[in-house]
């Protein structure tokens, strides 16, 4: 069974920085990994994520602003957040996709608030 833990999640200032960290216990080789929010009432949407060929895919909402890159020696993928705004605020998690099976970290809370 494949586990991802999280870390990084925390509060911050709107236009601050926060750097969320993933790493899977199996050293399997994902076909993608990435990063997933959900806010309180909405539906978990995608953030970013980065396909083992290195092709990145990003939300509208975050382009420009966040950064996701990933070890595949380490089987970690990290996601760089720059410039939050107080819609970012959401539960964050990690998930790495095996070509039809998706694993999912617990997640990790974001709150940006001044």
């Amino acid at each position: 069974q494949v586990q991802l833990v999280e870390s990084g999640g925390g509060l911050v200032q709107p236009g601050g920085s926060l750097r969320l960290s993933c790493a899977a216990s199996s050293m399997f080789n994902f076909y993608a990994m990435g990063w997933y929010r959900q806010a309180p009432g909405k539906q978990r949407e995608l953030v970013a994520n980065i396909i083992s060929g290195g092709t990145t895919n990003y939300a509208d909402s975050v382009k420009g602003r966040f950064s996701i890159s990933r070890d595949n020696a380490k089987n970690t993928v990290a996601l760089q957040m720059n410039s939050l705004k107080p819609e970012d605020t959401a539960v964050y998690y990690c998930n790495a996709d095996a070509r039809g099976m998706h694993y999912w970290g617990k997640g990790t809370l974001v709150t940006v608030s001044s």
